[in-house]
């Protein structure tokens, strides 16, 4: 049997421990959005210089192969990823959509939707962005994971294949 001085204690530490679990989430959270916020603008900045300046794709080999050596320690300045920031920004290029709603998702999964976006004629629309917007808490939690979304992407495609 715990004494009353063990209970207090066993729970003044699950409340710290609680914090400082939350704390951690907060912190992710954060430092995505950061990242998301910079790719998003790296995919911007190269989209503009390549419509202004004339710029083919070999500028991103040469920018990705500067930016290595500038930050060896850091991933994700890869040619390819620096393509999917440029693809990022030119599906989306409106920061609210940006900072409201995709900041939330990792970039992963802001990846795999620009993947699957690609077959459709137009990004995703201001009228889309507010319905999303809109939807209560609660009802967020229950919608479906990336995972159901790519497997009911692929049964559609799938489908609209067979039709033709």
């Amino acid at each position: 049997m715990k004494t009353k001085t063990e209970h207090t204690y066993l729970s003044f530490l699950t409340k710290i421990k609680e914090k400082i679990r939350r704390s951690q989430f907060r912190a992710t959270i954060s430092v995505n959005k950061e990242l998301i916020f910079l790719y998003w603008e790296v995919g911007k900045n190269i989209l503009e210089r390549q419509n202004k300046e004339g710029w083919g794709s070999k500028v991103i080999d040469r920018l990705s192969k500067d930016l290595m050596s500038s930050f060896p320690n850091i991933k994700g300045l890869s040619p390819r990823n620096l393509k999917y920031m440029r693809k990022f920004a030119e599906q989306y290029p409106d920061i609210e959509i940006v900072q409201e709603l995709l900041a939330q998702l990792t970039w992963y999964h802001n990846i795999t939707l620009i993947e699957k976006i690609t077959s459709i004629s137009k990004p995703m629309g201001i009228s889309e962005y507010k319905i999303v917007r809109s939807i209560p808490e609660k009802l967020k939690t229950n919608l479906p994971t990336i995972d159901e979304l790519e497997k009911e992407l692929s049964k559609s495609s799938t489908m609209r294949k067979t039709k033709k």
